[in-house]
C-alpha cells in the first residue's frame, strides 16, 4: 500500500499519464473554463519542457526531489533530460527570487534601525531645547534602552545627564511600523519605503520567476516510503479522462488534436474509437521497443518514418525495392535485408508502406515475400492508404499463417514525415496496436485505434477525399483570380486572414505562385485515393459528386505529365 503524499498546488512532482513515461511536471492552479473530473482525486500538472498540461489522479503523482535520481536513472532521453534542466533552472530562479526577499527584508530593517536612532536624535534635541538641558545620545541601544523606547506607545523615556525625564510623543509621528509619514522623516527615506514594500522583489525579479507558490524546501524535506505507481490506472476506470487545455467549456469539452501533446482518451460507450497519446510532447524521451523492427519501402513516406525510428533508436532492418535506397539508412545504423522475407524472418514486428493495392499485395503475396516469412507470433503492419477489401485480404492470409495483423495507415506528407509529426490511424489487433507504441511515438504527432480491421483504410480514404477535393478547389480559385485579373498574392492573403488559413494551404498556393511543384505528397497518388474513396461511396450506395469531379480534375493533369509533381500541380488542369 503505498504511503499518502500530501500534494498542493506549487510543488513539483513526477506525473505519469497512461502508459507513458513520469515526466516532470509543477501542480499549478486550471484556468477558469477547464473543468475539474468529478470524482476523483486530481491535480492539474504543468509539464515541464512543454506546453502540456493534463489532469493526473493523485496515486500516479510523485514528488520530484525523492525520486529524480530513479528517474534520471530510467530515462536518458534528450528532450527528458532537457525537460529536468527546465526544472533545475526553474529552482534556482526559486532561491534567488526567496534569497532576494530575504535580502529586502534585511534592508528594511536596517533602514527602520536608522529611522529610529535618527527620530530619537531629533527627539532628544527638541527636549533639549525646551529645557536647557543638554542631552547625551548614545549611539548604541542596548536592551534595557530599547525596551524604555515605546516607539508606538504614548511616552518615551530618556535618560537626561542620570535622570529620567517622561515626555509625551505624538503617536502618529512616531508609527514607522505603519509606514505612516512623519514630519522629520526625510525625503531619501521617503522614497526607499515608497519604492521598496516589504517582502516585494523589483518588477524584473518578480517576472523572472514563475508565479506559482513554490515549495522547494518542504519538498526536499519530505519522505515516502513504499511509493509505487498503480497500474492499468487508465483501463480499469473508464469514467476517468485525461484532459488537456482544449477540454474546456469554451470547447465544449471537445477532445482536440495538439500538436506534440500528451494525450489519451479511452473507449466511450457504444464507439470503437480510441485515440492514443503520443508521448512527442516528450519527443526524444521516448523509450524504444526492444522488439526488432523490420520495414518495407523507403518512398516519400517510408524514408522519414524510417529515420525517425533509427534517431529514436530502434532497432531498424531495411529493404526497398531499389536497394540503393537502403544505403542512407545503413550508415545510420539499420540493418540490409535482402528480401521482404528474410526481414519478417529476422524481425518481431515488420512495417510497410507502399504506393497502392497492387503493391501491397505483390509485397506479401509475390515470390519472397512477407507470406514466407510469417510464423506464429510474427506481426506486420501496414501503412499503405488502400481499400477496405485489400487489408481485409491481406490480415485474413497473415493471421492463416498465425501472424497477427494490423493496418496503420498515416495521413501527411514528406515534410511531416520527415518531421515526425504524422497522425496514424490503426485497426486490427490491439495488443499489436500496443506494440508499437514506441514506434508511433516516433514518427507521429497523434495515434487513432479504430476497431477492427478496414475501418483505418476507410477513415484513410475518407479524409484523402476531402484533402484531394479542396486541393482541386483551391486551384480552380487560383487560376479564376487570374484570368478575371486580380492579383493571386492579395486572394492567398485573404485567404490567410480568413477561416480556411492552414499551413497546407499556405505550402500549396505558394507552390502555384512559384511555379514549383517538387512532389510532398504525389498527385498520382491523391488521385488514386480519389478513386478508391468514390468507390467505397459506390459499395454503400453513397453519392460522392464532388470527389467524382475533383477526379476527373486530377485525371486531366495526370494526362499533362503531372503525375509525379506535387498534387498542386492539379492547377496545370485548369491553365491548359
Amino acid at each position: 500500500m503505498a504511503a499518502p503524499v500530501n500534494l498542493r498546488v506549487g510543488d513539483l512532482v513526477w506525473g505519469k499519464l497512461g502508459r507513458y513515461p513520469p515526466w516532470p511536471g509543477k501542480i499549478v492552479t486550471p484556468p477558469k473554463d477547464v473543468k475539474k473530473p468529478r470524482g476523483k482525486k486530481v491535480f492539474f500538472v504543468k509539464f515541464f519542457g512543454t506546453e502540456d498540461h493534463a489532469w493526473i489522479k493523485v496515486e500516479l503523482l510523485k514528488p520530484y526531489y525523492l525520486f529524480k535520481e530513479e528517474m534520471i536513472r530510467s530515462n536518458k532521453g534528450k528532450r527528458f533530460l532537457q525537460s529536468v534542466d527546465a526544472v533545475e533552472e526553474f529552482i534556482k530562479k526559486v532561491k534567488a527570487k526567496e534569497q532576494f526577499q530575504v535580502s529586502s527584508q534585511s534592508s528594511v530593517s536596517e533602514d527602520k534601525g536608522k529611522q529610529k536612532k535618527q527620530f530619537l536624535a531629533q527627539e532628544k534635541a527638541k527636549s533639549s531645547k525646551k529645557d536647557g538641558t543638554q542631552i547625551k545620545v548614545q549611539g548604541k541601544f542596548n536592551k534595557t534602552d530599547h525596551k524604555a523606547m515605546r516607539i508606538e506607545g504614548k511616552t518615551t523615556k530618556l535618560k537626561v545627564e542620570g535622570k529620567e525625564k517622561i515626555r509625551k510623543v505624538d503617536k502618529k509621528q512616531k508609527r514607522f511600523n505603519a509606514g505612516e509619514k512623519g514630519p522629520k522623516r526625510s525625503a531619501k527615506v521617503r522614497q526607499d519605503q515608497g519604492s521598496r514594500k516589504r517582502g516585494r522583489p523589483p518588477k524584473e525579479e518578480k517576472d523572472a520567476v514563475d508565479p506559482e507558490p513554490s515549495t522547494v524546501k518542504r519538498m526536499a524535506m519530505g519522505l515516502v516510503a513504499g511509493f509505487k505507481w498503480q497500474a492499468n490506472q487508465v483501463k480499469d476506470d473508464p469514467q476517468f479522462h485525461h484532459f488537456l487545455l482544449s477540454q474546456s467549456e469554451k470547447s465544449g469539452g471537445s477532445y482536440q488534436a495538439v500538436s506534440k501533446k500528451l494525450k489519451l482518451s479511452e473507449e466511450v460507450a457504444g464507439s470503437t474509437s480510441i485515440q492514443a497519446a503520443d508521448s512527442t510532447a516528450a519527443n526524444g524521451s521516448i523509450s524504444p521497443t526492444e522488439k526488432r523492427i523490420g520495414f518495407l519501402g523507403l518512398g516519400l513516406m517510408g524514408s522519414g518514418i524510417v529515420s525517425n525510428l533509427l534517431k529514436t533508436g530502434h532497432n531498424v532492418t531495411v529493404w526497398n525495392r531499389t536497394a540503393e535506397k537502403c544505403d542512407l539508412f545503413i550508415q545510420e545504423g539499420a540493418r540490409l535485408g535482402r528480401t521482404p522475407a528474410e526481414v519478417v524472418s529476422h524481425c518481431d514486428i515488420t512495417f510497410t508502406c507502399v504506393s497502392d493495392p497492387k503493391a501491397a499485395k505483390d509485397l506479401v503475396l509475390g515470390p519472397s515475400g512477407v507470406l514466407q516469412g510469417i510464423r506464429p507470433g510474427k506481426c506486420y503492419v501496414d501503412m499503405s492508404t488502400v481499400d477496405p477489401e485489400t487489408v481485409a485480404e491481406l490480415s485474413q492470409v497473415i493471421i492463416s499463417r498465425g501472424g497477427r495483423f494490423l493496418e496503420a495507415p498515416v495521413s501527411g506528407s514528406q515534410q511531416l514525415s520527415n518531421e515526425g509529426m504524422l497522425v496514424i490511424l490503426a485497426a486490427g489487433d490491439s495488443g499489436l496496436y500496443e506494440d508499437c507504441s514506441s514506434c508511433f511515438q516516433a514518427i507521429g504527432k497523434t495515434s487513432f485505434f479504430l476497431g477492427e480491421v478496414g475501418n483505418a483504410a476507410k477513415m484513410m480514404l475518407i479524409l484523402n477525399m476531402v484533402q484531394g477535393s479542396f486541393m482541386a478547389t483551391v486551384a480552380e480559385g487560383m487560376t479564376l483570380t487570374q484570368v478575371t485579373g486580380q492579383s493571386q498574392e492579395t486572394f492567398l492573403e485573404i485567404l490567410n486572414q480568413g477561416r480556411l488559413a492552414s499551413n497546407f494551404l499556405e505550402q500549396k498556393c505558394q507552390n502555384i505562385l512559384q511555379g514549383n511543384f517538387q512532389p510532398d505528397f504525389y498527385l498520382k497518388y491523391i488521385q488514386k485515393d480519389l478513386r478508391l474513396a468514390i468507390a467505397l461511396g459506390d459499395s454503400v450506395n453513397h453519392p460522392t459528386p464532388m470527389a467524382a469531379a475533383a477526379n476527373e480534375v486530377y485525371k486531366r493533369a495526370k494526362a499533362l505529365d503531372q503525375s509525379d509533381n506535387d498534387m498542386s500541380a492539379v492547377y496545370r488542369a485548369y491553365i491548359h
